[in-house]
């Protein structure tokens, strides 16, 4: 046993470390020139090993030829042609879509009569038959107007004849000479549209100098119910049913295309339903409601709906407490319109239908809000149908029939 004070230590021996480390050098020297090499050659280590490869004059030179010079690891400087799915789809849509004036007779300082430009908006080529085009475009575009010129893409204007509008609508439609046409639109379908997606407004801002002006943006929503004031008096007179978004619609762009991102047509921009929005939203009529109004346009110049004959307005536009309290309903009631009207004479007079009665139902069908309501009757309904309505007033379930009659727009 040994003692050992703060003053003495015993000295280590260096051979218990130095020889160890010599021999495992020796090794490590043997592994990496002689052993390495040869399991990498026999494939026997459990990973690849990918040795850097250096751009050779060759490669440069197989790259400027277009020739395929790939390795697994190779690091390559390509130069890309950028061309988006947007671009190519804007450059085959924009020549179906035109610029549409407004010529009126105006009166000068002298009272000499003359024709000037009225207003400037946009149009849509939809379809070419014989040898007339016909161009989808805004009522409010056309309205009033003495003369029509439609401007194409290359500038050329060509005379247009209008055929019909429906001021409900906002749509009107025009007839031209389709020996200048390259290009009608595809017509898309807008009830798949998804809030999200992309979208594409193209049409002419403010004037025909910006012709062919693109945006783009995403739909904001569809089915949105926008309340119309044609005559002034504050109260609405129609329920718009348009799609969303922020896309930017501005004034010129009236009249022209919304396209999804298969460059199909999905809906009508309208700066006229936008005109008390806040910035960044815009709105579009939706090509299929558009479709059946333009089809009526192009045949007859006007539209006749199913007509009932009420002002009616959707409960989710009021609060709930107001529902139990000045319409009395039950609480199973979770939707339906209320009608704040009825004109004499009308289908809803004859039918004994008040002001205040709430209908949930349409031939069994339940409708929640107005567009509902607008949905079953122009689609599902023709002039001279009779149609059942369920509706309740003061908390009491009816149930009535009705034959809708004629109104022309």
């Amino acid at each position: 046993m040994g003692y050992y004070d703060n003053h003495y230590k015993p000295k280590r021996n260096r051979s218990s470390w130095l020889y160890p480390t010599i021999i495992g050098m020796v090794v490590g020297v043997f592994l990496v020139t002689i052993a390495l090499p040869a399991l990498i050659e026999s494939n026997l280590l459990p990973y690849d090993i990918v040795e850097p490869v250096e751009e050779s004059n060759e490669i440069r030179q197989g790259l400027d030829e277009g020739e395929d010079n790939s390795t697994s690891g190779e690091t390559q400087n390509i130069n890309v042609n950028v061309s988006t799915q947007i671009t190519e789809i804007v450059g085959d849509v924009a020549p179906a879509v035109v610029g549409v004036v407004n010529i009126q007779s105006q009166t000068n300082f002298w009272q000499q009569q003359g024709s000037g430009e009225a207003g400037t908006g946009s149009g849509v080529i939809y379809k070419v038959e014989n040898d007339s085009a016909f161009v989808v475009t805004n009522h409010h575009v056309i309205s009033g107007a003495d003369e029509i010129e439609v401007v194409l893409s290359d500038q050329s204007r060509v005379s247009a004849e209008l055929k019909g509008s429906d001021l409900f609508t906002d749509l009107a439609v025009l007839e031209m000479d389709s020996s200048h046409v390259d290009k009608v639109v595809e017509l898309g379908n807008s009830e798949n549209v998804k809030v999200g997606e992309p979208a594409i407004a193209i049409g002419s801002p403010l004037g025909l100098n910006l012709s062919g002006s693109v945006t783009q943006g995403i739909i904001s929503g569809k089915q949105r119910a926008i309340p119309q004031d044609f005559d002034g008096d504050g109260r609405a007179d129609w329920q718009a049913e348009v799609i969303q978004t922020d896309a930017a619609i501005n004034p010129g762009n009236s009249g022209g295309a919304l396209i999804n991102i298969n460059g199909q047509l999905i809906g009508i921009n309208s700066m006229k339903i936008a005109q008390s929005s806040v910035e960044g939203i815009g709105f579009a009529i939706p090509v299929d409601d558009a479709v059946p109004i333009i089809e009526q346009l192009e045949s007859v110049g006007t539209v006749t709906r199913a007509y009932l004959g009420v002002e009616a307005y959707s409960l989710e536009d009021i609060a709930q407490v107001e529902w139990e309290r000045s319409l009395n309903l039950p609480d199973d009631v979770d939707g339906g319109i209320y009608l704040r009207s009825i004109e004499p004479m009308s289908p809803a007079d004859q039918a004994d239908l008040r002001e205040y009665d709430v209908i949930t139902h349409l031939d069994g069908v339940e409708i929640n809000n107005i567009i509902g309501l607008r949905k079953h009757l122009y689609q599902e309904k023709e002039v001279g149908d009779e149609m059942t309505i369920t509706y309740y007033r003061d908390s009491e379930k009816f149930e009535t029939t009705v034959e809708l009659a004629a109104q022309e727009y």
